[in-house]
């Protein structure tokens, strides 16, 4: 993994004050800008300082791939927020789902997916001294975040926090609107396109 375009980055200069986090830094993982606008809207309001981190090797195919990292990196420095992106490699993830290709969603494919982008998020977080990282995945109300939170639990800096909760997917379909963002129609994977 080579990760990078690196955007902007900003500085928290505030005080720490009950359960806000001030001048903790966190790496979050993103699919899409709409999973991304309002996960990092949720994140800033909790005080936490937020760098993106653009890793989807399972996107099928490439052009999908670069239209939603374009559309992530000018949203992202349109609010002044560090991206990187991976490297695109698709059958490095295809080699690590293989077998698993015939799973419906929400099955076990989705599981390693999840391992195999939060194993990368978190080497990311800890390379760039991020205090925590966390993904925008529970934002969709097609993911189980439970499975996606027992994934993250194998990494002590992952920070279980369910976007759905308090009207997220509701917040990012009106982000999405405001800034004409493009929506795709499918999580991301092949796999998950025939079956849409």
């Amino acid at each position: 993994m080579s990760a990078v375009k690196v955007v902007q980055r900003s500085s928290l200069q505030t005080l720490q004050a009950g359960s806000l986090c001030y001048n903790k830094r966190v790496l979050l993982h993103t699919c899409c800008v709409n999973c991304a606008a309002a996960s990092i809207e949720r994140l800033q309001e909790l005080s936490y300082e937020v760098g993106v981190y653009f890793c989807n090797s399972n996107i099928y195919p490439i052009d999908e791939f670069e239209k939603r990292c374009v559309d992530m990196q000018k949203y992202a420095e349109k609010i002044n927020v560090p991206v990187w992106t991976e490297d695109y490699d698709h059958q490095d993830w295809l080699n690590f789902v293989k077998g698993f290709e015939d799973e419906p969603e929400k099955g076990e494919r989705c599981r390693l997916c999840f391992r195999y982008n939060l194993a990368r998020t978190a080497k990311l977080a800890e390379t760039e001294n991020y205090d925590l990282f966390t993904t925008t995945l529970t934002i969709s109300p097609h993911k189980i975040s439970k499975i996606i939170f027992e994934e993250g639990k194998m990494y002590p800096a992952f920070l279980d926090i369910d976007f759905k909760k308090q009207d997220g997917f509701k917040r990012s379909l009106v982000l999405s609107e405001i800034n004409d963002f493009y929506r795709q129609k499918y999580c991301g994977c092949e796999f998950s396109k025939r079956q849409t």
